[in-house]
Formats: C-alpha cells, sequence, structure tokens
C-alpha cells in the first residue's frame, strides 16, 4: 500500500511537471506577449502608469489638468478592448495584427479646437482666468465627455531571443492609438 502511495505522488509530481513546462511553452507566443502587453495597459501596470506619468509632467497641461488627463488616459487603458486578427511568424520574427478599440479622444480634440477658433470671444482672458486656463478647461471637459470609439489596427513585431518571444518597441503613432488621439481617417 505504501508503495503505491509513493508510486502515485511521483506519477503526480511528474505530471505537474510536464503540465507546467506545456503550459510556460503554450505561453511563449507572440500573441500571448501581444496580449501580455495589452493586458498591461488594462490592469494599469506599474510600468505603463511610470511612462504615463512622464508622458503627463512632460505635457504643457497645468498641475490640476495634468492630474485629469492622467484620469482620463487611465479610463482609456480599462475600457481598452482588443482582437488578435492576424500572426505570421518567419523564422525568429514575427508579426501580430491587432485591432483595439477606444475612447474616441482624437476627434473630441479636433472638435474643440473647432470650436475654440470659432468662439475666440468665449476663451479671451479675463481678470481671474487666462486664455490657455480657459481652453485648457474646456478640451478635459469635452474629453470627460466622450463616448464615442474609434478602431485602429495595430502591428506588432516580435523578435525570438533564447527561444522566448520579445516585444519589439512599439512607434509613437501606436502608443497615440492606444491613448485614442491618433486622427481618424
Amino acid at each position: 500500500m505504501q508503495r503505491k502511495k509513493v508510486f502515485l505522488f511521483a506519477f503526480a509530481l511528474i505530471l505537474c511537471s510536464f503540465l507546467m513546462v506545456g503550459c510556460t511553452d503554450m505561453m511563449n507566443t507572440p500573441s500571448k506577449r501581444v496580449e501580455e502587453f495589452l493586458g498591461k495597459y488594462q490592469m494599469m501596470d506599474s510600468d505603463v502608469l511610470e511612462d504615463l506619468n512622464d508622458t503627463v509632467e512632460a505635457s504643457e497641461y497645468s498641475s490640476e489638468g495634468k492630474e485629469e488627463y492622467k484620469s482620463l488616459m487611465q479610463k482609456q487603458y480599462q475600457n481598452l478592448t482588443y482582437k488578435i486578427k492576424n500572426e505570421e511568424t518567419n523564422g525568429d520574427q514575427a508579426k501580430v495584427e491587432v485591432e483595439i478599440e477606444v475612447f474616441d479622444y482624437a476627434n473630441a480634440l479636433e472638435e474643440a479646437n473647432t470650436y475654440i477658433e470659432e468662439h475666440e470671444e468665449e476663451f479671451e482672458e479675463e481678470e481671474n482666468k487666462s486664455r490657455s486656463q480657459k481652453i485648457e478647461e474646456y478640451k478635459i471637459k469635452q474629453l470627460k465627455a466622450v463616448t464615442d470609439k474609434a478602431n485602429y489596427t495595430l502591428n506588432f513585431s516580435l523578435t525570438k531571443q533564447d527561444k522566448r518571444w520579445i516585444l519589439n518597441p512599439i512607434s509613437d503613432v501606436d502608443v497615440e492609438k492606444i491613448h485614442g488621439l491618433y486622427p481618424s481617417v
């Protein structure tokens, strides 16, 4: 009886080892790496938030505007959806085509800029508020009201290094698409 228990335990241990190795290998595909990358946005991974902080700090928004803009981007990340459309592998190189859906902030900003140009008198400097403060507040207000979504196609490239797929750096255009700030065609 004791021998049977030892045998079953050893068998279970070996089976678990095979499953763990198999699952790890199944997670090492170009599409899985892209899903992992986009998932970091959805889950607001610390690296993603650090990049967002750097982007926001480099912006021309006021302190209050920066916080509101950061909050809008976090909302964007949490609501980002995607669908893997295609994966092509050629040796140690791969391309993954993904369609994402995000809030259409680009269109909202374009409409806000048009409105500001056509209604300059509403944005004239006042005693307690500068023109730039009024414009910033208006744009943030318009971004907060966005419910429309935009679809973009992203093409990720990956390289296999030491049997592991590594995502190559994404372009600034793709970052704009993830942020919903890339102008629609």
